[in-house]
């Protein structure tokens, strides 16, 4: 379809007044030195309409929490939003109501054949008061696609991220201030109907919460050692592992147990009789190793249908590749790396471990951004990982440095999406 360009004004409704002051403002120029078109690959449905959202502030808000207390997902601010979809009338008005219980038919779509799809985002504080969401539009698209994969409603993504501004504004006070800690934004898409029978839902609830939390690592890094698991799968070719669904993840909790009795934190999924590396337990993976001529390769799985296509892989990807072609040199890097989406089984990771090549292997993923890996249990025995003094890897380290720099402000990009000033 071709592109549209959105302006309207955003009218914010209270429990006692209406509030019209926010100015007009197009679609997507929040961005820092970024035009997000909304031209959409596929076509999609442009029903959400944020110049509709009305939003009823909590009578009772709750005490804020101490940071140094906060645990991950555990606790969630004064407000969430909801957008219901029918398939008579498309998507109704956006609204932004006090955090409660959603109501569901116990035949729900959702209850027995799992239509539900998420996606994990986070909000940071910078030292100036400037609120940033990072590359949420590639959260957008994901959500899009996961949704047409399990045949649930489409959205505009630009018009939800409004929506989504606006909550985040509304509890901006839930972003802790401390260094190292963020606000986790959780949007789901469910079916709703109550009528038995697998099919495309006729019904279905967009919403998001919100939660804050603290550094993945309090503490400092702590590499994590996983379990190579042969026993069960995460996905095959096909499937649904390309797709961020809530039926991708429970499958998991078994296999995570499984490692845990046998003394390793994670799974290393491997995939067919060559044992393919695919991902560490919910992230994607990279590892590093020299080839024989001594050069650098940055290696992640390809994305062949079975990985998910992470925010995070994608933008360590881009910094690699930017420092290798001279477009922003990373100190730390070597200045020579070779950065390289192809597969990768278990009998090169152990070839290279034996012949001193092994740099290093970590996980990626929007909560804890790096996760560095010390050894990997393989057919009765362990395959050990260098890290480093402080726990992570020589290439690792300046790449998480960078990013982090980059989500907190400290280092200006344009992959940083302005929620608030």
């Amino acid at each position: 379809m071709s592109s549209v360009r959105l302006s309207f004004h955003l009218t914010r409704l209270t429990q006692s007044a209406t509030r019209s002051s926010w100015r007009a403002t197009a679609i997507g120029s929040r961005y820092m030195s970024q035009n997000i078109s909304t031209t959409e690959e596929a076509a999609v449905s442009l029903d959400i309409e944020p110049s509709r959202l009305t939003v009823t502030k909590t009578m009772s808000p709750k005490e804020l929490p101490a940071s140094k207390n906060l645990m991950f997902g555990r606790t969630f601010s004064d407000h969430m939003l909801k957008i219901r979809w029918t398939e008579a009338t498309g998507w109704e008005a956006p609204s932004i109501e006090p955090f409660d219980t959603i109501n569901l038919s116990p035949g729900a779509t959702v209850l027995h054949y799992a239509q539900s799809l998420f996606e994990g985002m986070k909000a940071y504080r910078h030292e100036d008061g400037t609120v940033t969401m990072f590359r949420p539009d590639m959260n957008m698209k994901r959500m899009n696609n996961s949704a047409e994969r399990l045949a649930l409603p489409a959205f505009d993504g630009n018009a939800f991220l409004e929506c989504i501004k606006e909550l985040i504004s509304l509890d901006r006070q839930w972003i802790p201030k401390e260094p190292g800690h963020s606000l986790y934004i959780r949007p789901t898409l469910i079916g709703t109907n109550g009528t038995l029978g697998v099919a495309p839902p006729t019904e279905a609830l967009l919403f998001v919460i919100t939660s804050p939390v603290g550094p993945y690592y309090p503490h400092g890094f702590k590499p994590v050692p996983l379990h190579g698991t042969t026993e069960y799968i995460r996905a095959a070719p096909g499937g649904t592992g390309a797709y961020k669904l809530a039926a991708n993840y429970a499958p998991g909790v078994v296999a995570q147990k499984s490692a845990a009795k046998q003394g390793y934190a994670q799974n290393l999924w491997l995939h067919g009789p060559e044992h393919w590396l695919t991902e560490v337990g919910t992230m994607n993976l990279f590892a590093v190793i020299k080839d024989k001529d001594g050069i650098t390769e940055l290696i992640t799985p390809p994305l062949d249908g079975m990985i998910l296509p992470g925010v995070t892989r994608d933008s360590v990807l881009a910094l690699a590749r930017n420092h290798a072609s001279g477009v922003k040199r990373l100190g730390g890097l070597p200045d020579v790396i070779k950065v390289s989406e192809r597969p990768i089984n278990m009998g090169e990771i152990i070839q290279s471990s034996k012949e001193g090549r092994l740099i290093e292997l970590f996980g990626t993923g929007t909560a804890a951004v790096v996760t560095p890996v010390d050894r990997i249990g393989y057919n009765g025995g362990d395959v050990t990982i260098p890290t480093g003094k402080d726990g992570m890897g020589p290439i690792s380290e300046p790449l998480w440095a960078e990013l982090v720099g980059i989500q907190t402000g400290a280092i200006k990009s344009n992959w940083n999406y302005v929620v608030a000033q």
